[in-house]
């Protein structure tokens, strides 16, 4: 039986963690574009096959060769058409990049912004440039120049000023109800926050406001298009999943009541305990004791 790709690709995941960058060639196998865990890494993709990209708001239906921009942040998911996809990715933390000078211009750029162009259609030029500069990118991580982080940095800054040339894709087509496009990226983004699983790694986004950051959207907006479509405030989504996951710490962990608190992201006990009894009545260690 065939190997699948999925243990290619775990054998550099400690290795990408640990030094924030990896890059790879995609070989006659769809699937590399589609099983890492993008959840802590910025993605850009050179791939040439038909797929399509549900990011954000919008939907690409693309053929040919094509540059992506993956944000860590923002929930996308890739369904390739094509039998094979080939092409290149790299992978890359933001502390990777923060050496930089140009790491702002990089992360603050339309193609990692939920309201901009995450996807651009490549000629054959173009496409033969960038793979020369995918392939210097490869070879240099493997090399023993002590600059070549520094390097690396270099052909990728060439990478995004020349992706800033080229016009951005324009055959996409919008989701019939934005609203109901931006309500699922929101949901998804909450549902990957858990389930916690170390109280030394604690929540990050606890309020609306929070995410509408995370998503690039005014908090209005957020506000409007998740109760237009849920009935239900923003707000109430993030308090019942936070709720459901503190019922279950309190249930099948030892964990004490405090490093729970910590867990879900407040800042004091005390907050915790207020949370916990507005929502159900009770306190947490009354629920633990009730529960056992």
């Amino acid at each position: 039986m065939k190997e699948k790709v999925v243990r290619v690709i775990s054998e550099f995941n400690n290795e990408l963690k640990l030094q924030g960058f990896k890059a790879f060639q995609i070989e006659d196998d769809s699937q590399d574009t589609r099983t890492y865990s993008r959840k802590e890494f910025y993605k850009i993709c050179l791939t040439t096959g038909e797929s399509k990209i549900h990011y954000a708001d919008k939907t690409y239906e693309q053929e040919g060769t094509i540059l992506f921009f993956g944000n860590p942040h923002i929930p996308y998911s890739w369904e390739t058409i094509s039998s094979t996809y080939v092409g290149y990715t790299i992978l890359f933390s933001a502390d990777f990049f923060k050496n930089s000078e140009r790491s702002e211009s990089l992360q603050q750029s339309s193609f990692f912004k939920i309201g901009g162009t995450p996807v651009l259609k490549i000629t054959a030029e173009q496409r033969d440039f960038l793979n020369t500069i995918f392939q210097k990118i490869i070879v240099e991580q493997e090399s023993d120049y002590v600059y070549k982080d520094e390097l690396i940095r270099n052909y990728m800054s060439l990478i995004i000023h020349e992706s800033l040339k080229m016009e951005p894709a324009e055959n996409y087509e919008h989701n019939k109800n934005a609203s109901t496009r931006l309500t699922s990226v929101f949901l998804e983004l909450l549902e990957r926050q858990f389930p916690i699983e170390s109280a030394q790694h604690p929540l990050q986004l606890r309020t609306a406001q929070h995410y509408a950051q995370h998503l690039h959207v005014h908090i209005n907006y957020l506000n409007r298009a998740v109760k237009e479509v849920t009935g239900k405030p923003t707000t109430a989504h993030i308090t019942e999943r936070i709720m459901t996951e503190a019922k279950a710490l309190l249930h099948h962990t030892d964990w004490s009541i405090a490093e729970i608190a910590y867990a879900l992201g407040f800042e004091y006990p005390t907050y915790f305990n207020h949370f916990f009894k507005k929502a159900t009545g009770t306190n947490p260690k009354s629920f633990r004791l009730d529960e056992v």
